[in-house]
């Protein structure tokens, strides 16, 4: 299995069992991982951090959705060539994100023996568009 030890995630979900999950799948693969549960902080937690390779962004969340969190990202010149993938369990979206700018798509619940291949080619830059 492909090992990522140099790559820092950001994950935005809003559930904790959700967000689990992915945690489980990337530390596995070695990859580094911050993960915020409010999708508000995300500007000053990205500047923080200062360097992020991919970000994991559900949809669906309280306060400041996936959407608005995409163009958010979006307007921050340092962070423009960050692939940001739409991580839902709302499979219906799929046409939505690739229209709203998303690199790719993973749907929930995600494939434990398809995640390193499919993280592999996001992290160069070739989207992914998977559902369950």
């Amino acid at each position: 299995m492909e090992k990522f030890p140099t790559t820092h995630a950001l994950i935005v979900e809003d559930d904790k069992a959700s967000a689990d999950v992915l945690i489980d799948l990337l530390e596995q693969l070695k990859v580094h991982h911050t993960t915020l549960f409010d999708s508000r902080d995300v500007v000053s937690v990205m500047q923080q951090l200062g360097s992020i390779d991919v970000v994991f962004l559900d949809l669906q969340m309280p306060e400041v959705n996936g959407y608005e969190v995409l163009s958010t990202i979006q307007d921050m010149p340092e962070f423009a060539s960050v692939p940001v993938v739409a991580y839902t369990s709302h499979n219906s979206e799929m046409a939505n994100a690739r229209e709203a700018g998303f690199h790719s798509f993973l749907g929930k619940p995600l494939r434990g023996k398809q995640f390193a291949e499919q993280l592999a080619k996001i992290l160069a830059n070739q989207p992914v568009w998977a559902v369950r």
